[in-house]
């Protein structure tokens, strides 16, 4: 039977090629495989113009779903408050849901972070951060000069030209030069696959030297910030040693470098925490936040920081003509209600450990998975053409495994040497235990195929 939507699959399939640019997907291969076209979803479920189902156990393609699809009490907060005032612009005007959310935020980040500026996106945020770095050096007046900004290898922190100077993962970094100047990078601390095989706690240690020596190579003077993800993305859910953020905050705060944890993937309660740098015991000294804040519901985020910073700067030259939108922030007042009310932080760390024994029980002997990794509601299954020298596919053996669990009804994404699941926190133990047994047969099916028994 040929449904409405059906009917109307070709004319959008075409529409959307001649007047969208699609991003970070090439031409020939949305020429040959078209796009996902999603007419409604409920809970973890998507359905697709032409009624394929899908279980999203991937929380969207930028991790912002902690909540799921359908949430009546988000939309409706936020069409209360449109039909309020929807928008009263910028600087010296603020409405209720942006005071309150401020405050909520405080009463939630780590230590005193207390000090906050609303943006839209995670690359805003990211560039608010930068741009508070800087402007708090000159006005301290102690390194008046300081512009330099350190990063990480496989660093990934957004789109705008200034995120994009201080991300080193190539698939999105590789655009013409000039970027903006004066950034670096030092190795990241991934603990399954690190260059030079040594220990986890020796490579973390390691890592930490690299930051001190960059400092001293660029001068301490000139350094405004140090950036990193607690838990790296790139490559799939990098989590480094407990040490190894200490002995960055110990280094950053001896240096008067600012720190700042970029949280735009691991903040609002993926990792079991409200944000994953808790997980390390430590306090940064900006935070950014943007996807989860809001639960994907409406474009959200913010820039978080010390009193001591923000009142050092007397105007903040920053501005955005969505900063502090009255129906974002009722959006976003509302998701971290209900993950309070719910108590979804606590479900997240025990199914986070529920998830991770179940991935490594049905996992664990294939002979082409080298790791399964993860905390809370994101985990990560490393894959390896030979397990002793962990050496990674060089083909396309880990989108293969991705798009068998995609033709299975089972939505997840491949990246680096991994697929990533982040399902959202209102996800069931059933459903979890639906995406590891299409995860094993996908991996076995896949593995069979390229030899592998």
């Amino acid at each position: 039977m040929t449904t409405q939507s059906d009917s109307n699959l070709p004319a959008l399939l075409k529409s959307a090629l001649d007047h969208m640019i699609i991003p970070i997907v090439s031409q020939s291969e949305i020429a040959t495989n078209g796009l996902s076209i999603y007419a409604r979803g409920e809970g973890c479920r998507l359905w697709t113009e032409d009624n394929r189902e899908y279980l999203d156990m991937l929380g969207s393609p930028t991790r912002a779903n902690t909540l799921g699809y359908g949430n009546q009490e988000i939309a409706k907060a936020v069409y209360d408050q449109l039909v309020n005032v929807h928008f009263v612009g910028t600087a010296a005007n603020t409405t209720e849901p942006a005071i309150r959310l401020a405050e909520k935020l405080s009463e939630i980040l780590p230590g005193d972070l207390s000090r906050i500026f609303f943006v839209s996106t995670g690359s805003e945020a990211v560039e608010g951060a930068l741009k508070l770095a800087k402007q708090y050096h000159q006005a301290k007046g102690k390194k008046p000069r300081a512009y330099k900004v350190i990063s990480r290898w496989n660093a990934y922190h957004g789109a705008t030209m200034g995120c994009l100077s201080v991300t080193d993962w190539l698939p999105v970094r590789n655009i013409p030069d000039p970027r903006v100047p004066g950034n670096s990078f030092i190795p990241s601390p991934t603990r399954y696959r690190n260059p030079f095989g040594v220990t986890d706690e020796v490579w973390a240690e390691m890592c930490a030297t690299y930051l001190e020596k960059q400092i001293e190579l660029e001068g301490p003077e000139n350094i405004a910030a140090f950036i990193g993800e607690p838990i790296m993305q790139a490559h799939g859910v990098q989590i480094p040693t407990q040490n190894y953020w200490r002995r960055v905050r110990e280094i950053c705060t001896k240096h008067d470098i600012l720190l700042i944890c970029d949280e735009v993937i691991t903040g609002f309660g993926r990792t079991g925490t409200w944000f994953a740098s808790e997980q390390f015991g430590i306090v940064p000294d900006i935070i950014t936040m943007a996807k989860a804040m809001s639960a994907g519901y409406v474009p959200a985020g913010a820039v978080a920081t010390r009193p001591e910073i923000a009142d050092a700067i007397p105007m903040y030259r920053n501005v955005h003509t969505y900063s502090g939108h009255a129906g974002a922030m009722a959006a976003s007042l509302k998701v971290i209600e209900i993950k309070e009310r719910e108590g979804l932080l606590s479900k997240a760390r025990n199914n986070g450990v529920y998830l991770q024994e179940a991935l490594r029980s049905a996992l664990g002997s294939s002979p082409i998975v080298g790791e399964v990794r993860g905390i809370g509601h994101w985990h990560a299954i490393d894959f390896t053409s030979d397990k002793a020298t962990k050496a990674p596919f060089e083909d396309e053996t880990v989108k293969a495994v991705m798009n068998s669990m995609h033709e299975k009804g089972v939505l997840v994404t491949a990246i680096g040497h991994s697929i990533e699941m982040s399902p959202p926190l209102i996800a069931s133990r059933e459903e979890l235990d639906k995406a590891v047994e299409v995860a094993a047969a996908a991996i076995d099916e896949v593995s069979k195929a390229r030899g592998f028994g």
